[in-house]
């Protein structure tokens, strides 16, 4: 069973969520038993795994956050380099700076959970191998398949280098213009061009939107080179500071953009990720809904 306050908790915010949330919260009373859900159950015909981005959760601990995931039935998650690790261990943050005895420790805690921890977000990805290989040597220990990040074009060669020697892709992320170097696709594949497979796109639908692009014909121009997707939809394209919203109810054609992977036979990674502060439980779990269905209608 659940402990009794995290019960309170998860009540309080569905009471709080009301029917917003509907089919989607419905449909997983196996959370109160203390069992393991997963929210998108049709993704995996498509190869396709579904998970979140801390960035969404970034008023929390790295080990708070895991009981927000496990309520939403998230099983995948992509750290963030910055982010402190619990309350136990003061003045860490999840990155290389870890010991071995920390890395144990939030692997345990995952595993608890449900939770499989697939990539982290580097602010930094220097040219600097000594830099760059603690961050490798910490990757690989604590299991990660890629790490995201938006390098500068002088440090691929040797991040080529390195993934092809640990094994670990590179997923190159895009913020809105005129402040990525990756805003648009072009960029990015110029960027990759006669390069290792293992370097190639975490694509982030809601800025493609916010630079005013479409998220589908920026996929289109990716594949081969997909690994990974920070799924977005805004109620507006082409403002920055467009408001987020459910998956669905907004002009990323989310639809379009699964119909796009699906096409690709890419298997990569979606993960919610938010902008905007604060519990956003609610909307995650509608998001969450619409795409299981639309993976449902899917051909495999």
């Amino acid at each position: 069973m659940v402990q009794t306050s995290r019960r309170r908790d998860f009540l309080r915010w569905l009471g709080a969520a009301g029917c917003g949330l509907g089919w989607a919260a419905a449909r997983r009373p196996s959370l109160w038993a203390g069992e393991l859900t997963d929210a998108t159950p049709h993704a995996a015909k498509h190869g396709w795994r579904v998970g979140a981005s801390a960035w969404t959760f970034r008023q929390y601990s790295f080990l708070d956050m895991l009981d927000r995931l496990q309520s939403l039935g998230l099983r995948y998650l992509e750290a963030m380099a910055w982010q402190p690790v619990g309350k136990e261990y003061a003045g860490l943050h999840t990155n290389e700076a870890m010991s071995e005895d920390v890395v144990k420790a939030m692997q345990q805690r995952l595993a608890d959970h449900g939770v499989k921890l697939l990539s982290c977000y580097m602010r930094e990805l220097p040219n600097n191998e000594a830099a760059c290989r603690r961050k490798f040597d910490w990757a690989k220990e604590i299991g990660l398949e890629y790490l995201t990040g938006e390098p500068l074009p002088d440090a691929l060669d040797l991040l080529e280098k390195l993934c092809d020697e640990y094994q670990i892709s590179l997923a190159i992320h895009n913020h809105p213009r005129p402040h990525s170097l990756y805003w648009n696709p072009n960029a990015l594949l110029r960027a990759v061009r006669g390069r290792s497979k293992r370097i190639g796109a975490c694509a982030d639908t809601g800025h493609y939107l916010r630079s005013g692009l479409d998220p589908v014909a920026c996929l289109r121009k990716l594949q081969g080179r997909l690994i990974g997707l920070h799924l977005k939809d805004l109620a507006q394209a082409g403002k920055v500071e467009a408001h987020e919203v459910p998956w669905g109810q907004g002009v990323g054609n989310i639809e379009g953009v699964l119909r796009e992977v699906q096409r690709q036979r890419a298997r990569v990674v979606f993960d919610v990720e938010y902008e905007e502060p604060g519990d956003r439980r609610g909307e995650i779990a509608r998001s969450l809904a619409f795409f299981d269905r639309v993976a449902a209608r899917l051909p495999a």
